[in-house]
């Protein structure tokens, strides 16, 4: 039987989400017998669906250990435990090069050659502290497990559109590292097209919240372009990981000052 040119497509665009979902995770996914340096560069349009699912996981972990332990502080620092373990602290990983890079470099090659670096400096201890333990706070502080379940839930998904939206207009600057992305530009209309994984959770938030979220979102994503392209003329594997881990953070405090 042959297969519709419908068919094809479905079977390659599926292929691509598990080539993105393997990237940004630690989920085992079956090798692909076509894989192409064009299915490459299109995985980054799925990033944001990997972040929902990813998302979902923690969530329900969230949810599952609160109603073990009936305590939302211990509930969220396991279930941050759970998606750590299986993102393979990926994002987390690209913040502390970054912050290590960026504290400790003046020029943009300095910048460059410490954030290839695989040791960990004082920066990327600070940084990864910080982040991890004002996420934990602001999680634990929202009103219930399920409100915190759904931030999850839409901050996962959220954070990576906006990570990926610098690929849209800013230029890739470094070629090496294990950070390197799978594509090094994105079109307007991909990038549009990836926003749909954020659909779903947000018709759980109302308006009052989404505006709030926006706006902030809005000003990081021009603040930090705007660095970007001052300190390195462009954005890295790295710099992509600290800007998904800081608009996470920022969708959280903005859930929380909303609430």
């Amino acid at each position: 039987m042959s297969t519709t040119p419908r068919s094809q497509r479905l079977r390659r665009e599926w292929q691509i989400f598990l080539l993105a979902l393997g990237f940004l995770s630690r989920l085992p996914v079956p090798p692909d017998p076509d894989f192409s340096q064009d299915k490459l560069d299109g995985a980054a349009r799925y990033f944001p669906a990997v972040g929902l699912l990813l998302g979902a996981i923690s969530a329900v972990a969230l949810l599952t250990f609160d109603a073990l332990f009936n305590n939302l502080p211990l509930a969220v620092l396991l279930s941050m435990g759970v998606g750590l373990m299986v993102s393979g602290a990926f994002h987390e990983d690209g913040l502390a090069d970054s912050a290590d890079g960026f504290g400790g470099g003046w020029q943009r090659d300095d910048v460059l050659r410490i954030m290839k670096d695989s040791r960990i400096g004082s920066y990327a201890t600070v940084a990864l502290v910080m982040v991890l333990g004002i996420k934990a706070l602001a999680l634990s502080s929202l009103p219930s497990a399920s409100s915190a379940a759904l931030a999850l839930l839409l901050a996962q998904p959220l954070s990576r559109w906006l990570a990926v939206s610098y690929l849209v207009d800013l230029q890739y600057v470094s070629g090496e590292g294990k950070s390197k992305p799978l594509a090094t530009a994105l079109p307007l209309s991909q990038w549009w097209l990836a926003g749909l994984a954020v659909l779903l959770p947000a018709l759980f938030i109302d308006v009052g919240h989404w505006l709030l979220m926006t706006f902030s979102l809005l000003i990081f994503r021009i603040v930090f372009a705007r660095y970007l392209r001052r300190r390195l003329g462009g954005y890295s594997g790295d710099t992509l990981g600290a800007a998904q881990q800081l608009s996470e953070l920022l969708i959280y405090l903005s859930l929380l000052v909303a609430l």
